[in-house]
């Protein structure tokens, strides 16, 4: 099972439960939900989110999204995978709390460790 992973704000994660939709913050904005493989998520965090509360790890299996993931960087740098739409909940399957340590940066949280996140 290949997995993206996906970091939000709980209290989005619980909206989208109750609507089966998911989109983000920048789906209107960009026009698609921003992602990462397993090996870029804590960089991304701990560039982008760091001291943040409240927020949730989405893991989202590949193969069950329906809207067009694109892997995009810019000229040439690295790629990330993108979701060009509204993410169907049944795609997500695990959430993990996500928290920073006291020096506001993350890990890969423990239910991640060792696994094998890809086919």
């Amino acid at each position: 099972m290949s997995i993206l992973l996906h970091i939000t704000k709980r209290e989005q994660w619980e909206e989208a439960k109750l609507t089966k939709s998911y989109c983000g913050d920048t789906l209107d904005s960009e026009g698609f939900i921003h992602c990462s493989t397993p090996q870029q998520v804590i960089r991304v965090a701990n560039t982008l989110f760091q001291y943040q509360r409240r927020l949730v790890l989405l893991c989202i299996e590949f193969n069950k999204v329906e809207p067009e993931i694109r892997y995009e960087g810019l000229d040439g740098g690295e790629r990330f995978p993108h979701i060009y739409g509204h993410l169907n909940i049944n795609a997500v399957v695990q959430v993990l709390n996500f928290e920073p340590g006291e020096d506001g940066l993350f890990k890969l949280p423990g239910d991640m460790v060792g696994k094998d996140l890809y086919d």
